[in-house]
């Protein structure tokens, strides 16, 4: 989920320790061997996550990242395991503790809020969710604020520490860490996500959601959990965000959770930005062009998505679309999974309307402003410009811009 960075720097003693155990891992030839290369692996991990020692863990996945593959999954699937599960002891009982999030995925001609859930409402989303959601026995702790993904944690040690405390919380135990809703500001977006985030908690080795409990007469699905979750959970989530359209998702364990809302996400952002384009500006859709450029500086790819009326070259609005890799589930059989996602880009835009569609060449740098430090978006020449209408058309009032 975290971003690492690229580095020169000779790796730290911790980092070429977990490169070493991680390619060692990767070439064990049984689940014993693996079992044996985790543990050393595990302990390295919890003390890198418990000091706040990001950089060590980020040094060894860059490595690895270009040097194994095979190593640099298996490594950042354990540093993910460890920073979003545990087990806490309390009063000698042990309890297997697991960071979720349940995010609510919201598109809007306005503004999408976040910010604090009134008391009652948390009560209730609480209630719903171990009603509909959680196993039998799991406690759960929720987080007051609904919050945007630039609120979420920013790196494994902060996840680590979410996780602590508010399984702790969840474990009615006392701690002296205390999470704030970080100082950051949300960007205005025509489709973004929510998170209610929390930590439930039950006896170690027990179930934690509601679809592991098969014993029932009738046992819950996922499915069938979120049809109950959605359907008592969105009146809330309704009335923090006003004006909004949602979609509420199964709350989950917290990096596959994002991970979903993230792909579910980006035709949503498309679909919000050629409506608003349409309602709010009064542009016809088949007046619209979409250009399309693939872009990547060797570390996370997207494509960058511009919307603009077919005689001119001016952007009115951009659309990230994160390329996840091996994790994209696509109904193509291709094996060129980028040409696979301008397939899926292009389809969807169709879909609304949008026919005119260019596809650049080659490969551009995620280039962002220099002054404000948001992206930049091609045009159909293949210049990365500002997304900005122009002055002289007409919007209607009270809407995004």
């Amino acid at each position: 989920m975290f971003q690492t960075q690229r580095s020169s720097q000779r790796p730290s003693r911790d980092a070429a320790r977990l490169v070493s155990l991680a390619t060692a891992l990767g070439q064990s030839g049984c689940r014993t061997e693996d079992r044996y290369w985790e543990k050393q692996l595990e302990a390295i991990l919890v003390r890198l996550l418990r000091t706040g020692n990001d950089a060590a863990l980020e040094n060894a996945l860059e490595h690895l990242l270009q040097n194994d593959q095979n190593a640099y999954g298996l490594l950042v699937e354990l540093i993910e395991t460890l920073s979003e599960s545990a087990t806490i002891t309390v009063d000698e009982q042990r309890y297997d503790v697991v960071l979720v999030t349940a995010p609510v995925l919201a598109w809007t001609r306005f503004q999408i809020p976040h910010g604090a859930i009134p008391a009652r409402q948390l009560e209730a989303l609480a209630a719903q969710m171990s009603g509909h959601v959680l196993a039998g026995n799991a406690r759960l702790a929720l987080f007051p604020h609904l919050i945007g993904v630039d609120q979420l944690p920013r790196s494994f040690s902060e996840t680590w520490q979410w996780l602590q405390t508010l399984g702790n919380q969840a474990l009615g135990k006392r701690t002296s860490r205390h999470l704030t809703r970080p100082d950051v500001e949300v960007p205005p977006m025509l489709a973004d996500t929510r998170y209610l985030v929390g930590a439930i908690a039950v006896p170690e080795g027990e179930a934690l959601f509601a679809w592991q409990e098969t014993a029932n007469e009738t046992p819950a699905t996922r499915e069938s959990s979120l049809a109950a979750w959605a359907e008592q959970a969105a009146p809330s989530f309704a009335a923090m965000l006003p004006g909004c359209a949602v979609e509420v998702m199964l709350p989950d364990a917290y990096y596959v959770s994002n991970r979903d809302s993230d792909k579910r996400i980006r035709p949503l952002a498309l679909t919000a930005a050629v409506n608003w384009l349409h309602t709010s500006v009064g542009l016809e859709t088949g007046q619209l062009r979409a250009v399309i450029c693939h872009c990547s500086a060797g570390g996370p790819e997207e494509f960058r998505i511009s919307l603009g009326v077919r005689d001119s070259n001016d952007v009115y609005y951009g659309c990230i679309w994160p390329i996840f890799g091996r994790d994209e589930e696509l109904d193509s059989d291709t094996t060129d999974i980028y040409q696979a996602i301008l397939e899926q880009i292009s389809s969807h835009l169709n879909s609304l309307g949008v026919h005119e569609i260019r596809r650049l060449p080659g490969v551009f740098p995620p280039d962002t402003c220099d002054d404000c430090g948001g992206p930049l978006f091609p045009n159909a020449v293949g210049e990365m410009v500002h997304a900005e209408l122009p002055e002289d058309l007409d919007i209607n009032p009270g809407t995004f811009h």
